[in-house]
């Protein structure tokens, strides 16, 4: 018995032991730290976008009446297909028609007293050959024929010119398209050269998307990029080239219109649809960080990386130099010190120790971590 609780006494005594010693190296064992960090990956090309635009035509034409008037039938409204020749709206022709029937009626007299002025001139010239008539009376009779005459001319002009604007009562197409907007009403008063329809051109179609004022400078320099425009994956095109870019910036906005060339754009690519346009070109080799990874220290720039164990699921962090190309707006660009699908600290950078445990989001805990 006594030897039995001297075992028992034993065994306890080392197992005390033994919490002990585990209870002193885990209180002696670095804490593990969480970091944030990114994953380095290598860009090859550079991207602007998606922007979102639309499909328009390159030319299009404003359709308004010449003369003031009241509005009596628009005979369109807007996806309309109109051939030339067709009729768009009309004025009420009441006013017009007058004209012309009091010009028609100008013409009549004109005419008659012309008549009768050649008539006359015709029976007198006989006479004055043969001294019966004076010629001063004569030379009346000729003076008041070519009156006559120019009355004529005169009445005739005026009644084309009745009958033209009569015929501005009414709109006529002047060449195929598609009617794109509508901006009168019938029985709107309407001014001459207000508005009323806009027709376009459907054959010649482009992207039209806005840009902020540096990517528009961009774009107007250098026509490298690769144009894709996109409705969905089924249905994306290139552009052939930009076309243009607006030189005023949208006073509200503050962006700037961009024009692209379309090359043969599929039926998808329909008049007024929205699209989303990318820009893409090709670059060195490069890889783009928060700018809060950089450790900046005795005139050298670094990064830490996390390194992970080979044994258990935590990591270390080491600094490593790194070159930096370029710095933009909360992004720094390294061309070398990196390589693709390393992990880089973006936080608490000025706080690490090279070696210094670590556990990235996403890691199970480790034994000395969950004590």
């Amino acid at each position: 018995m006594r030897r039995r609780i001297a075992g028992l006494l034993g065994l306890a005594l080392i197992t005390l032991l033994g919490a002990c010693r585990q209870d002193r190296q885990a209180e002696t064992a670095p804490p593990v730290r969480p970091v944030l960090s990114v994953e380095a990956e290598i860009r090859t090309t550079e991207v602007l976008g998606p922007f979102v635009g639309s499909i328009q035509p390159r030319y299009s034409t404003d359709v308004g009446f010449r003369i003031f008037g009241r509005m009596v039938a628009r005979f369109v409204d807007v996806g309309a297909v109109v051939k030339k020749g067709d009729d768009i709206a009309a004025l009420d022709p009441a006013v017009q028609l007058i004209m012309v029937r009091n010009a028609e009626a100008v013409l009549a007299n004109a005419e008659a007293q012309y008549a009768n002025a050649e008539a006359e001139e015709k029976r007198q010239r006989p006479l004055v050959e043969r001294n019966i008539t004076p010629q001063a009376q004569f030379d009346l009779i000729v003076q008041n024929r070519d009156t006559a005459a120019a009355n004529l001319i005169r009445a005739q002009a005026s009644l084309r010119r009745a009958q033209d604007v009569l015929s501005f009562t009414q709109i006529d197409a002047d060449f195929d398209g598609v009617v794109t907007g509508r901006y009168a009403e019938p029985g709107q008063v309407v001014n001459p050269g207000q508005k009323i329809v806009t027709i376009a051109r459907p054959e010649v179609r482009e992207a039209v998307f806005s840009v902020a004022s540096h990517l528009a400078d961009i774009l107007s320099d250098r026509n490298d990029y690769e144009m894709m425009v996109r409705l969905d994956p089924s249905t994306a095109m290139k552009a052939a080239a930009v076309r243009g870019v607006d030189p005023a910036a949208d006073p509200t906005t503050r962006t700037r219109t961009v024009f692209l060339t379309l090359k043969d754009p599929p039926a998808a690519f329909r008049l007024g649809i929205t699209i989303s346009v990318t820009l893409e070109k090709a670059i060195s080799p490069r890889i783009e960080l928060p700018d809060t990874a950089l450790l900046e220290t005795d005139g050298k720039t670094r990064v830490w990386v996390v390194e992970k164990k080979p044994s258990g699921p935590d990591a270390t962090v080491s600094l490593r130099d790194v070159t930096v190309a370029g710095r933009a707006a909360e992004t720094i660009t390294i061309t070398s010190g990196l390589s693709a699908g390393e992990r880089v600290v973006v936080a608490g950078v000025h706080s690490l120790t090279p070696g210094q445990v670590v556990k990235t989001p996403g890691d199970a805990p480790s034994r000395e971590a969950s004590r």
